[in-house]
Formats: C-alpha cells, structure tokens, sequence
C-alpha cells in the first residue's frame, strides 16, 4: 500500500465539507482555524480534550459496529455470578460481529450550528478489514476510506487524492462526525481486553443488568471504566457510559429500534452524545445487514479506494 499519497487540507467555511475530513476541526462557531502544520484546530483545549478522551473502542468494525460496552446487574431475586457476567459480555462482544459482511446505514451528525446526514455502505472482513463508501448526498459520493489493521487512507473523488492518515491525525473526527478516525482504527475486544464484573446503578430497571469494564494494564485505552445496561434475557445493549480517569462522564451512547437482520436481533440505531460538547451527537442507523456473508478480498485495497464504484 505504498503508493497512498497525502495532500493538506482544506473546507468550507461554517458547516464543515468533507473535503478534507481527516484534518477538520470546528469552533463552538462554525469556523475552522489551522494550526502551523496545516493541520485544522479548533483551540488547544479541544485538541487536548480529543487527545486526551479520543474513544479507545468504539467500533468493533465499521464507524462502529461495535463501540459496545458490556452490562449485568441490577438483579431481581438471585445474583448473577461471574461466570454469568462473562457470557453476558462474550455474547455483547459478538453482537454485531461475523467473519465478513456489509452494512447500508445513515449516520447523522448534529452540532449547535449545523447538521447533515450521510448514507454509506460498509465491508469488513474479522477485525482488520474495514471499507467505507459515501453514497449520499451527491456532493459527498464516492468519498471513502479504507482499513488495514492499524492504517487507514481516505479518498477524495473531487481532488482525486489518496490521503494515508498519520499517527498525529488519528484523533480527528471522522467525517466531522463525534467518531475519531480512532474509533475505527482500535481492535479492542471486552473480553480480551478488560476485566468485568456486575455493578449497583442508580434507579436499576428490572430485567436490565448492569456491567462496569476497566481496562487491563499497560493498553492505550483512554476510559477509566464503562458502565453498560443489557437486557438480561437476550444479552441486547440499551445504553454505555464511558468514564475518564478523574470519574468524569465522558460519552454516553443509548441503543435502539431492535431489529432482526438475517435472524440476528440487534439494535438498529446507536445514539452517541459527548456529554463535554453540548448541543453535539452522532446518530447511526442500519438500513441493511448482512452477517458472515462472503466479501471480495479486492474490497480492502488502494485500487477499490480510487474506483469510485
């Protein structure tokens, strides 16, 4: 993948366009400022915070299959064991996941000063593989970006340009969404990757169990812990509460509109809000599913970044 190429950016004063996605920050006023480097800034305080709060692991697969957290506990009349709260989080961890499959989805993104909605089309094959196509609007179609393990490249049909995105990067958003480039770079699993156990709530709903996760030392996982709420009868997410060091809520995301795919039940709509952004969050929605269906290798390549198809 050596011949991806990098360009510097630009974008469209006040609503961000996605010319330049990778490199875009947005002031609480619309506008975008740069840094020395070219690199678009909102102010260091942002730059910090994203740094600092930039999601560990969000998105199992594509933009997010899988930024799931895990839950158990606000049991009714015998406790769960631990055993219990392990299969409860083996089960959320393979919830949206399969071999290989594709996924047509919207993903809105609403800030105080603007708000527009992307249609897209995603591949993925295991947890290394990821390829996303802009379909809708018109002005925006053909803009992709594609995954390989720990790298990613975006496309941008208007300047007809490869942009592998650096380490500095990583902690743009993603489509000016609330989604860091990040977020669909990690591989993070709950199982793997934090240790787990069933937690007390506040206001508990019966049939509802309650999970906290910590990540394992020596990860570069920036949350402290996530809360997570599951339906105990079917293991289905309906909320997760990502937490900093300083037991700062972060971000929450709530999980609705269950739906069955191919015989498999999941939430269709995710709903992120950053608690630190007011007035901002990002709305996925599955439109189609398809699980461990099979998957052109040729997908995840630089040729199929540029083809525009």
């Amino acid at each position: 993948m050596s011949d991806a190429v990098s360009t510097s950016g630009g974008f469209r004063h006040g609503m961000p366009g996605f010319r330049h996605f990778q490199k875009m920050w947005v002031d609480n006023k619309g506008n975008v400022a740069h840094n020395k480097k070219g690199c678009s800034v909102a102010n260091e305080k942002e730059i910090n915070m994203r740094k600092k709060f930039c999601p560990g692991s969000l998105i199992y697969t594509t933009l997010g299959w899988l930024l799931f957290s895990f839950a158990a506990a606000a049991f009714a009349q015998t406790a769960p064991d631990r055993a219990d709260a392990r299969e409860i989080v083996k089960k959320m961890d393979e919830l949206y996941r399969s071999q290989s499959g594709s996924v047509v989805m919207e993903m809105e993104i609403v800030t105080p000063h603007w708000q527009r909605t992307l249609k897209m089309k995603a591949w993925s094959v295991g947890m290394d593989k990821t390829f996303i196509r802009i379909l809708e609007p018109k002005k925006e179609s053909g803009m992709a970006t594609l995954r390989v393990g720990n790298e990613m490249w975006n496309f941008l049909p208007k300047t007809n340009k490869v942009i592998k995105i650096p380490p500095s990067m990583m902690m743009g958003s993603w489509m000016g969404s609330d989604f860091t480039n990040d977020d669909l770079v990690k591989e993070y699993t709950f199982l793997e990757d934090y240790t787990f156990d069933f937690t007390d709530v506040e206001n508990p709903q019966a049939g509802v169990v309650y999970v906290k996760c910590v990540p394992k030392e020596g990860l570069p996982i920036v949350w402290e812990h996530i809360v997570s709420a599951v339906r105990e009868k079917d293991s289905i997410p309906l909320w997760a509460k990502y937490y900093d060091e300083k037991g700062k809520l972060m971000r929450e995301i709530e999980y609705k509109d269950i739906k069955t795919f191919e015989k498999r039940t999941i939430p269709a709509l995710m709903e992120l809000v950053p608690t630190h952004k007011k007035g901002n969050k990002t709305v996925v929605r599955y439109l189609e599913a398809q699980f461990d269906t099979a998957v052109d290798k040729g997908i995840f390549s630089l040729r199929n970044l540029r083809s525009r198809d």
